[in-house]
């Protein structure tokens, strides 16, 4: 592992080459039970997966999010979607996230243990914010996936704000949605596997 110091200021993104990241081709929106246990049997054999969430945003004063909307997981090849609606079977999902054997790896996790609790009713286990953890004693704030992905790759993580904030808690994921929410978990395993094996890449 390395010992990162991290500086947007040293970082000419501008100058960078794009990062590319997952493809549609590799990503699964899990909507059926058997698509489900299949997700649960190949994410539960990896000592570690990508994982992030997305939740609708909410727009006005005190009005309070029901998210998350969405949970993806991925492994270096493969990414799976799982959108959490209000009568589905999350069994497989809960399975994953309330396992501890399976390393769970992300950005800017800091609000995913009571809202996953609240939605979902499990006690989130096993998981590291990559955003504290390369951030390193001392130093203020979190390191992002743009920052982390300058440093570790050498490229530009571009991330579509539009996107973003769009409608997660849509029965119909559009493709940029897709490729949105699977790279954020893919890019962070990525970057685990970067960060664990000594630096840049």
């Amino acid at each position: 592992m390395s010992d990162v110091v991290f500086s947007r200021s040293s970082i000419a993104e501008a100058e960078l080459p794009l990062y590319e990241g997952i493809a549609l081709a590799q990503i699964t929106l899990v909507d059926t039970p058997a698509l489900a246990a299949a997700a649960q049997a190949t994410l539960m054999a990896a000592d570690a997966i990508g994982f992030d969430t997305e939740s609708k945003p909410t727009f006005l004063k005190g009005e309070i999010s029901t998210g998350p909307h969405l949970v993806q997981l991925a492994t270096e090849d493969r990414a799976w979607l799982f959108p959490i609606t209000r009568n589905g079977d999350h069994s497989a999902l809960q399975a994953i996230l309330a396992s501890p054997q399976v390393l769970k790896v992300g950005f800017g996790l800091g609000n995913d243990r009571s809202a996953l609790k609240a939605r979902l009713g499990i006690t989130l286990q096993n998981v590291l914010d990559l955003g504290e953890t390369l951030r390193g004693p001392g130093h203020r704030g979190t390191v992002g996936a743009k920052v982390a992905v300058a440093h570790f790759f050498g490229q530009k993580l571009q991330k579509s704000k539009k996107t973003g904030t769009s409608n997660w808690a849509t029965p119909r994921l559009t493709e940029r949605q897709m490729l949105y929410a699977a790279n954020d978990a893919h890019v962070a395993l990525r970057l685990y596997r970067a960060w664990l094996g000594g630096g840049k890449r």
